[in-house]
């Protein structure tokens, strides 16, 4: 923020700005919060969701819950790009949509997609069958390393849903539609993720690759709300 303000202090905007400039406008605030109110929300609810399933593996043993920490870290390095598309995608699918050129935020969705389901694949191969490897770079521990192994098998198949629609949801952050995705992330979290969690747990054998399949099963069902989404804003002429 500090070599924010500098720059700006030093480049020729094309607007004036002053200190007098920085205060609260209730008009623009109440939209800020309306449209982040949503997604702080479900980002909350979403990660209380992730804990249930810890608490859940917990359950299993020492060995899986390690397992699942170390999976989580390699997790965060696979969804990361998929995470950057949204984000990308959102902020300029948001600035087409104010100038009126739906089309450009149309283009921007479907090459989001290709490019970012292209990578889920190459992301999928990796994880699926090398996950082993990924999980080595955090333990030594073999039978930690194979839990890891075991729960990164689920989250490899989610890549190739979550870079979908990661991208929908970023269109539809951008287009302001963020209590929609408020109500996927949801619906997804406690509808699949942590029910088939907590119904793989009870199995004779609990096996880590059934407990993460609640990971992509609930990325299915958001995928689908998505599309229909799309479908259904389409039908009444929204987009």
């Amino acid at each position: 923020m500090i070599i924010s303000l500098w720059i700006i202090k030093r480049k020729e905007l094309p607007f004036d700005f002053c200190k007098e400039d920085l205060k609260i406008c209730k008009k623009y605030l109440r939209k800020m919060i309306g449209f982040g109110a949503p997604i702080a929300l479900q980002d909350l609810l979403v990660s209380i969701s992730f804990l249930i399933i810890l608490a859940i593996v917990n359950g299993m043993g020492v060995v899986a819950s390690a397992g699942v920490g170390v999976a989580e870290k390699v997790c965060a390095f696979i969804m990361l790009i998929s995470s950057a598309f949204m984000q990308s995608i959102s902020a300029f699918v948001a600035q087409n949509f104010g100038a009126k050129k739906m089309d450009r935020a149309k283009k921007a969705l479907h090459y989001g997609i290709a490019v970012s389901f292209a990578i889920g694949i190459v992301m999928f191969f990796l994880t699926f069958f090398h996950g082993n490897v990924l999980a080595g770079i955090f333990s030594s521990d073999s039978k930690v390393v194979l839990a890891a192994f075991q729960y990164l098998k689920a989250y490899a198949i989610d890549c190739l849903f979550t870079a979908i629609f990661f991208c929908h949801i970023g269109f539809y952050n951008g287009i302001g539609k963020t209590r929609f995705v408020m109500l996927q992330g949801i619906l997804g979290a406690f509808m699949v993720r942590v029910p088939v969690s907590y119904l793989m747990s009870l199995e004779l054998h609990p096996s880590l690759f059934h407990t993460g399949l609640a990971t992509p099963m609930s990325s299915v069902l958001q995928l689908v709300l998505c599309v229909s989404f799309m479908f259904a804003l389409k039908k009444k002429k929204a987009l």
